[in-house]
């Protein structure tokens, strides 16, 4: 790898169809655009050379996203508009770059960085669906920790940390949206399908999730939140 590398940031969603992928074959996927593309990319050093490429934090087969996350490193500088339209004259719809900046090296890795998600669960059920979600809500957060099993281990999560806001719950033509915010960070995050589901069956509600969409990755410092690029 060349001494000297720029590490350009790049903003992308998974949408439509391709949310289905698994986060290897969306890593895959954009590797290859950026081949694709002609971007002049650094390897890593040692007996397996690869792109250097980094991502931030895997989206679950079937959750779509609205602003995930890459780091590339070029060996030389490219504009960034004409890196963004390379990007995207070489990518799949429903894979594709929606902005790109630089960023110092020295910046920490968007595993790092990136600690806050917000997700939209959207929700088919009869209308007694929204408030009975609220009152839901209300009672597992007055608890104060929400048991979730998953591949057979639970886990306890501390809702006044890993739930940073409230949940929102409104209501358009039929169906109803869970905003969620969650923290994350090196030891996983809630899932927001998780903490529906527990609201529904808390209340033995009447309403199935529809699809879940992660709409905003962001870091946390000082007290508030910013974008990432």
């Amino acid at each position: 790898m060349a001494d000297t590398t720029f590490r350009l940031r790049v903003r992308y969603g998974k949408t439509g169809r391709l949310r289905f992928l698994s986060h290897l074959e969306v890593v895959h996927g954009l590797e290859r655009a950026a081949r694709r593309a002609g971007l002049p990319y650094a390897v890593t050093k040692g007996f397996s050379p690869h792109m250097k490429i980094s991502f931030g934090p895997a989206l679950p087969v079937g959750t779509a996203g609205l602003g995930e996350y890459l780091d590339v490193w070029l060996r030389s500088y490219v504009a960034s508009e004409d890196a963004l339209a390379l990007l995207v004259g070489a990518s799949a719809d429903g894979l594709a770059p929606e902005a790109v900046r630089y960023v110092p090296d020295r910046e920490a890795s968007l595993g790092a960085i990136l600690t806050i998600a917000k997700y939209d669960v959207v929700l088919e059920g009869g209308p007694a669906l929204p408030e009975g979600l609220r009152s839901s809500f209300a009672a597992i957060i007055a608890e104060g920790v929400l048991a979730v099993e998953h591949k057979g281990k639970q886990k306890i999560f501390e809702l006044a940390s890993t739930l940073p806001k409230e949940p929102v719950v409104s209501t358009d033509g039929g169906r109803t949206t869970v905003g969620l915010t969650v923290r994350i960070g090196e030891r996983g995050s809630l899932r927001p399908e998780a903490l529906v589901t527990a609201a529904l069956t808390r209340e033995a509600l009447d309403g199935r999730i529809a699809s879940v969409t992660r709409t905003e990755l962001l870091v946390e410092e000082d007290g508030s939140w910013r974008a990432p690029l």
